[in-house]
């Protein structure tokens, strides 16, 4: 037996079902305190919080070539075709999108003229497939590496919390950023049960950097406060407080908090000037790429970077090209391009241009593709579909190479172009996240309110999910 024909026996022993969102059984009493206690509202209910043994079900062989990883997650489903699988289809597709073929490749130059330049530095994985058209739930899916509706679905964390905690015992202590910052992403996943102080620092680009930082009294006095705040209730924050453990996780968080005020270095990593603006593309999208050049560069501590660039669910007039002031504006693909190009491209080559793209892992992808051939005939658009890409760079993946192929239209895989033989799903995406960063992905740890095990990757101790190791040559 292949692997594709173990892969396609797992699934018929154990179905994806795609439950919409808004349609989750409903849960118990006991369950709900069980959730309540994973959250920042619950977090006194819970009782201590005691970490669990993490333990590999396979002894497998993580790369380890990568020291953080920026995902750029574009939400709304790009169109494969018109993109990193891009077909040319007669009387279709754009003449301005400038298909041409760059290294043997066939890609949109005139639409992402800057993206078309760094090719050589990108893996471009074109044997994709989502396990559901659903928006919410297939975003979800992706960032947590398994079923939203599933029992631990609904209790687990982001991945990016996931690597926070793991790689947590390499943090230095003069590293004080959080390990992982989510840009433009406030509807990323949470925590799930997972200790707040692994969530997401959620924030929004500004120029003038972070709010709150500063203290409106001055540095001294606010030193003065916090002195006084630490000798009346100390005794209630340490580890041998009567409130139990979790008090001391809040006194961490207030730490925390307070290492990031009043610092230079947060100063100068989480603000921009509007020429850095301009040279990124001039949008929140370009501002969050260089925001995410400059975190890496600091080296404080934050291994795992989300920026979320939404906008590219095209169901109508997804070639209808308006321009404000010579800018692509609206809901079509030259908007959604048009900002995405020159940030992507700025970041990878600045990433380089700084020695940082060796040790960064990027990774670029939807939720799902869109619908090939010809547009919708009502609205001039593309609809949901299954197939999909995936982009990868830097982290010592080898570039100026495709993985898998779709058949002449782009419908379905023809060459998955991996070892496994089949197509890659979202789980091997985060699965290849890990192991970049010397992860062992069949991790697992035996903490969760559910008494279930809860894998890194699901289904890691059946072999089914891995990482695209070809991406490394």
């Amino acid at each position: 037996m292949n692997e594709r024909e173990r892969f396609k026996k797992f699934i018929r022993e154990h179905p994806h079902p795609h439950v919409g969102m808004r349609h989750r059984p409903a849960g118990t009493r006991r369950h709900f305190f069980q959730l309540l206690s994973t959250g920042l509202s619950g977090y006194f209910l819970a009782g201590p919080w005691m970490p669990g043994e993490a333990k590999a079900a396979a002894p497998v062989q993580p790369k380890g070539t990568a020291k953080q990883v920026i995902f750029i997650f574009l939400a709304g489903a790009p169109s494969h075709l018109d993109t990193f699988d891009h077909k040319f289809v007669d009387g279709v597709t754009p003449e301005d999108f400038g298909t041409e073929t760059i290294n043997g490749t066939l890609f949109p130059a005139g639409l992402l003229p800057g993206t078309a330049g760094i090719l050589d530095k990108l893996a471009i994985v074109r044997s994709g497939l989502a396990w559901a058209l659903a928006h919410n739930l297939a975003q979800t899916w992706f960032q947590i590496a398994r079923n939203p509706t599933s029992p631990l679905g609904r209790i687990a964390p982001h991945t990016g919390s996931v690597i926070a905690r793991h790689l947590e015992p390499e943090r230095r202590p003069d590293q004080v950023f959080p390990a992982f910052i989510a840009l433009n992403a406030q509807n990323a996943p949470g925590v799930g049960y997972f200790p707040a102080e692994y969530a997401a620092f959620k924030t929004a680009p500004h120029p003038n950097g972070l709010a709150n930082t500063q203290h409106a009294a001055g540095q001294a006095r606010f030193e003065r406060h916090w002195d006084m705040l630490q000798s009346i209730d100390a005794p209630l924050r340490g580890e041998d407080s009567p409130l139990g453990s979790t008090a001391a996780g809040m006194a961490e968080f207030y730490d925390g908090a307070r290492q990031l005020m009043f610092n230079p270095v947060v100063a100068d990593a989480f603000s921009f000037s509007e020429e850095e603006s301009q040279r990124y593309g001039g949008t929140s999208f370009g501002n969050a790429c260089a925001l995410a050049k400059k975190i890496v560069a600091a080296d404080q501590g934050t291994r795992f970077i989300q920026i979320t660039h939404g906008g590219w669910d095209h169901h109508q007039g997804i070639y209808d090209r308006n321009e404000v002031n010579g800018r692509a504006v609206g809901s079509n693909l030259y908007a959604s391009c048009g900002a995405f190009d020159p940030g992507f491209s700025t970041l990878i080559s600045d990433l380089e241009a700084g020695g940082l793209l060796d040790e960064t892992l990027v990774v670029v992808s939807g939720e799902f593709g869109r619908t090939t051939g010809p547009l919708t005939n009502d609205r001039s658009g593309r609809d949901h579909y299954l197939q999909m890409f995936y982009v990868f760079a830097g982290g010592g993946v080898a570039g100026g190479k495709i993985i898998g192929e779709t058949d002449a239209t782009g419908s379905f895989t023809v060459d998955p172009g991996w070892s496994r033989f089949r197509n890659v799903r979202p789980e091997d995406v985060d699965a290849t996240m890990f192991s970049a960063l010397g992860i062992n992905w069949t991790t697992r740890l035996d903490d969760d309110p559910l008494g279930r095990g809860f894998y890194y990757i699901p289904e890691a101790e059946n072999d089914i999910y891995a990482p695209i190791d070809e991406l490394w040559g």
